[in-house]
Protein backbone atom coordinates (compact mmCIF):
# COMPACT_ATOMS: atom_id res chain seq x y z
CA UNK A 1 0.00 0.00 0.00
CA UNK A 2 0.78 3.72 -1.16
CA UNK A 3 1.55 6.35 2.16
CA UNK A 4 1.68 9.91 1.46
CA UNK A 5 5.31 11.07 1.48
CA UNK A 6 5.91 13.40 4.49
CA UNK A 7 8.62 16.17 3.52
CA UNK A 8 12.47 15.61 5.37
CA UNK A 9 14.43 18.32 4.81
CA UNK A 10 17.46 15.91 5.39
CA UNK A 11 16.35 14.12 2.20
CA UNK A 12 17.67 17.39 -0.02
CA UNK A 13 20.74 16.76 -1.48
CA UNK A 14 22.81 20.06 -1.38
CA UNK A 15 24.13 20.95 -5.43
CA UNK A 16 27.55 21.85 -5.90
CA UNK A 17 28.71 23.14 -9.13
CA UNK A 18 32.21 22.49 -8.43
CA UNK A 19 31.69 19.22 -7.29
CA UNK A 20 29.43 18.09 -10.00
CA UNK A 21 28.27 18.94 -13.34
CA UNK A 22 24.69 18.66 -14.53
CA UNK A 23 23.73 18.55 -18.08
CA UNK A 24 20.55 19.78 -19.56
CA UNK A 25 19.01 16.25 -19.59
CA UNK A 26 19.93 16.55 -15.50
CA UNK A 27 22.55 13.65 -15.99
CA UNK A 28 25.77 13.45 -15.02
CA UNK A 29 29.61 12.04 -15.65
CA UNK A 30 30.84 9.37 -12.58
CA UNK A 31 34.51 10.07 -12.12
CA UNK A 32 36.82 7.64 -10.29
CA UNK A 33 38.08 8.94 -7.36
CA UNK A 34 40.28 6.28 -5.90
CA UNK A 35 41.13 2.23 -6.25
CA UNK A 36 40.17 0.58 -2.94
CA UNK A 37 41.43 -2.78 -3.78
CA UNK A 38 42.81 -5.25 -6.15
CA UNK A 39 41.66 -8.64 -6.51
CA UNK A 40 42.44 -11.64 -9.85
CA UNK A 41 38.85 -13.32 -10.90
CA UNK A 42 39.73 -17.07 -11.73
CA UNK A 43 37.71 -18.79 -14.48
CA UNK A 44 38.85 -22.57 -15.57
CA UNK A 45 41.27 -20.89 -18.49
CA UNK A 46 41.81 -17.36 -17.49
CA UNK A 47 42.20 -14.72 -14.75
CA UNK A 48 41.10 -11.33 -15.10
CA UNK A 49 42.38 -8.42 -12.91
CA UNK A 50 39.81 -6.15 -11.21
CA UNK A 51 39.97 -3.08 -9.17
CA UNK A 52 37.53 -1.81 -6.63
CA UNK A 53 36.58 1.74 -7.23
CA UNK A 54 35.13 4.71 -5.01
CA UNK A 55 33.25 6.88 -7.89
CA UNK A 56 32.54 10.82 -7.29
CA UNK A 57 29.24 11.70 -5.16
CA UNK A 58 28.88 8.25 -4.24
CA UNK A 59 29.89 6.40 -1.37
CA UNK A 60 32.48 3.57 0.09
CA UNK A 61 29.93 0.61 0.33
CA UNK A 62 28.92 2.06 -3.19
CA UNK A 63 31.96 1.39 -5.15
CA UNK A 64 32.23 -1.38 -7.98
CA UNK A 65 34.72 -3.80 -9.30
CA UNK A 66 35.74 -2.86 -12.50
CA UNK A 67 38.00 -4.49 -14.92
CA UNK A 68 41.88 -3.62 -14.11
CA UNK A 69 42.97 -2.73 -17.70
CA UNK A 70 39.39 -1.37 -19.14
CA UNK A 71 40.65 1.30 -16.23
CA UNK A 72 44.51 1.57 -16.92
CA UNK A 73 43.38 2.87 -20.52
CA UNK A 74 40.55 5.15 -19.59
CA UNK A 75 42.03 6.52 -16.33
CA UNK A 76 46.10 5.96 -15.76
CA UNK A 77 45.97 8.74 -13.40
CA UNK A 78 44.79 6.54 -10.47
CA UNK A 79 47.66 4.30 -11.05
CA UNK A 80 50.57 6.56 -10.64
Amino acid sequence: MLRKYIPDPSHVIQYNPERMEVRSDLSYKEKPVQILAKDVKRFRNKEIPMVKVLWSNQTEREATWEIEDEMLKSYPELFT
